[in-house]
């Protein structure tokens, strides 16, 4: 496993205690990487009391205003949520994530989320993730501190570090490769008039999810682009 290529990234955190508490949690179990979108007090002294002897990594936190800033050089993206939601996203508990995540962290950076203490992340966040992880708890009590969650998350990717039989998975496209491939896709269907302005409804939402779900591999998703180019081709010289 890769720990360098593993990030942890927090968004819109309030208060500046659990910044200081996550770096702790994350140099505790050998990671170094934290991500802050948009932190609300940061930086802050009692980050820095709270990060004790990981003010390493709360200096070299990286600081973004979007969370696209954030996952798009990521093959893959986790949110992490208490709460089952509506996108129906592939679910792991935090010891399958942490093997997935051993899995292809020698492949490339991959991104686990956190959203805001008090609602966690949006569904437009979750949105742009391919799982969803949870932290089994008391079903009567399942709240957990978020820099609590993260100690866990943290811990079990350390456990799965350890072991020295995971498994390599394939090449997976880069978060914003597969942004550039919706941004096609959006543009192949309204030319063939798939997608049209007065009812559009949510098609690309779908499909993004879809896509997300299904996770094509680096060389699928050329074959997909190259589809399209071949349809949009067509389109063009037809309207000629």
């Amino acid at each position: 496993m890769q720990l360098n290529n593993i990030r942890i990234v927090l968004i819109n955190t309030f208060h500046p205690g659990n910044i200081g508490a996550a770096a702790r949690a994350l140099k505790n179990m050998g990671l170094s990487n934290l991500y802050l979108v948009n932190p609300i007090d940061f930086p802050h002294d009692e980050a820095v009391s709270r990060a004790a002897g990981a003010q390493d990594v709360l200096e070299n936190a990286v600081v973004v205003s979007t969370l696209q800033e954030a996952i798009s050089d990521c093959q893959l993206v986790i949110g992490t949520s208490a709460r089952n939601r509506t996108f129906d996203l592939p679910l792991l508990d935090v010891k399958d994530g942490a093997n997935k995540i051993g899995a292809e962290s020698a492949q490339g950076n991959i991104a686990i989320l956190f959203g805001r203490e008090s609602k966690g992340l949006l569904n437009e966040e979750l949105s742009l993730c391919n799982f969803h992880l949870f932290i089994p708890t008391n079903p009567e009590y399942p709240v957990l501190n978020i820099s609590q969650a993260i100690q866990l998350v943290s811990y079990e990717i350390w456990l799965a570090s350890q072991n020295k039989n995971t498994v390599v998975s394939n090449e997976y496209p880069l978060h914003k490769e597969m942004q550039h491939f919706y941004q096609h896709l959006e543009q192949v269907l309204r030319k063939a008039h798939f997608l049209i302005p007065q009812h559009e409804g949510r098609a690309m939402q779908k499909l993004q999810r879809f896509f997300n779900r299904a996770r094509p591999e680096k060389q699928e998703l050329g074959m997909l682009r190259g589809v399209l180019s071949s349809i949009e081709k067509r389109i063009d010289d037809l309207q000629k």
